[in-house]
């Protein structure tokens, strides 16, 4: 059995830091900053956000397909250099767009959506794809995942921060000296995975192969039903702490706190999952996030310390989320006899999933808020109440949906 040591892991999983670096700012900080800073409308914002990621999630599989056609050749690492020009030109030019007419910035914040996608989805697929091939026993996945997310959270937390602290700019900088040196660490020291040709040849067509596998099916109908559920009030975050719970000032507190919390209970969820396995674990934390989160709505507006252990609890849970998915589809992986051979058609798929949780998170959210009378910024009654719904009861009901689908699935014995 392999056990590899923490530096091994860190040296794996340090690049996950940088890419939460740009993925948290893309869906948390994107539509507030672009509502308020050149007055774009949420429901524009919002389907711009859909349009680009669906758009995305279709070259998701394809990218996959390449990888495992090149990859015993040229190894992960060739693939994550590629995706740096890509990454750093879009994330600059999202955040950071000239003087422009409305027309012509609704072109370049499409454009610029379009290009930092093209470079996360190559870099995130590739670096996915190399901790699955890594190991596939139970409890040395979960580490690895772990590790990865657990790198990713401190990401997160310095991107929630960060603006409030320092600026935009400040955290462009740190994106793009972070993302140099960990791909720098990750080419030149990571443990390499054992990998080897495909009996068959990789063609076009393989981009099913995942969908033919029964429990894979089942996994991707739970990520996608609990990815939606923790999407949305990640998109409407900002809007709720400051129009329903007016506690604006403390937004950055809050997002910290959630997020630290995830990342201190993620050696927990990697200890119960080695003893009673990531299914029953997982389940487990989204029960703990139903409980915790549903009790938002009781909370009146400027509730500091009620909200800010809300958000303790309910990111305690998020760590499950985040390192027991893809240990479980390195089981599936391995289940299926493609371990060392699909896994980038297998994240490929995966990744696609992923951006549609957050594509309909935003393409449905903020226009149907939009519909319903919310306006940022606005004390109307009707407006907050649609928020508090959208915001807390939505995705309680999709959490509790993707309980009951994970409790169904033949997912337990991996």
């Amino acid at each position: 059995m392999t056990h590899f040591s923490r530096t091994a892991l860190l040296t794996y999983g340090l690049f996950g830091l940088p890419l939460a670096l740009v993925a948290l700012p893309i869906y948390v900080l994107v539509p507030q900053f672009y509502a308020a800073s050149f007055g774009l409308s949420l429901s524009v914002i919002g389907s711009l956000l859909l349009v680009a990621r669906v758009l995305d999630a279709f070259i998701d599989p394809v990218l996959g397909l390449w990888i495992d056609r090149t990859k015993v050749r040229q190894g992960y690492g060739r693939f994550i250099l590629l995706a740096l020009p890509f990454l750093i030109a879009g994330y600059l030019a999202l955040f950071h767009p000239p003087q422009l007419g409305t027309t012509p910035l609704l072109w370049w914040f499409g454009a610029s959506l379009l290009l930092v996608y093209a470079g996360f989805s190559l870099a995130t697929i590739a670096h996915n794809s190399w901790g699955a091939a890594l190991s596939q026993q139970r409890g040395e996945r979960a580490r690895l995942t772990a590790m990865r997310e657990g790198c990713a959270l401190v990401g997160v937390v310095l991107a929630a921060a960060v603006p409030a602290l320092a600026g935009l700019s400040f955290l462009s900088l740190l994106f793009v000296a972070t993302l140099v040196l960990a791909a720098f660490v990750l080419v030149r020291f990571a443990p390499r995975p054992s990998l080897q040709e495909s009996t068959t040849p990789v063609a076009l067509a393989d981009w099913m192969t995942p969908l033919r596998n029964r429990a894979f099916r089942w996994l991707l109908a739970v990520f996608a039903a609990n990815g939606i559920a923790a999407a949305i009030p990640a998109t409407l975050f900002l809007f709720f702490a400051a129009d329903r719970m007016q506690l604006a000032n403390y937004a950055g507190l809050f997002l910290v706190l959630y997020f630290v919390a995830a990342a201190c209970a993620l050696p927990l969820w990697v200890a119960l999952a080695a003893r009673i396995g990531e299914a029953w674990s997982w389940l487990a934390s989204m029960l703990l996030a139903v409980a915790a989160f549903i009790w938002v709505l009781q909370l009146d507006a400027g509730a500091l310390v009620g909200f800010a252990v809300i958000c303790v609890v309910s990111g305690a849970a998020l760590g499950a989320d985040l390192a027991l998915p893809p240990a479980l589809l390195a089981g599936v992986i391995a289940a299926a006899g493609h371990s060392g051979q699909r896994e980038g058609a297998y994240f490929g798929a995966w990744s696609w999933m992923t951006k549609m949780n957050l594509a309909l998170a935003a393409g449905i959210a903020l226009p149907l808020l939009d519909y319903l009378g919310y306006t940022p910024g606005s004390d109307s009654a009707a407006g907050i109440t649609a928020l508090g719904i959208g915001y807390a009861v939505v995705p309680c009901v999709l959490k509790c949906l993707a309980a009951l689908l994970l409790w169904r699935a033949p997912l337990k014995n991996l």
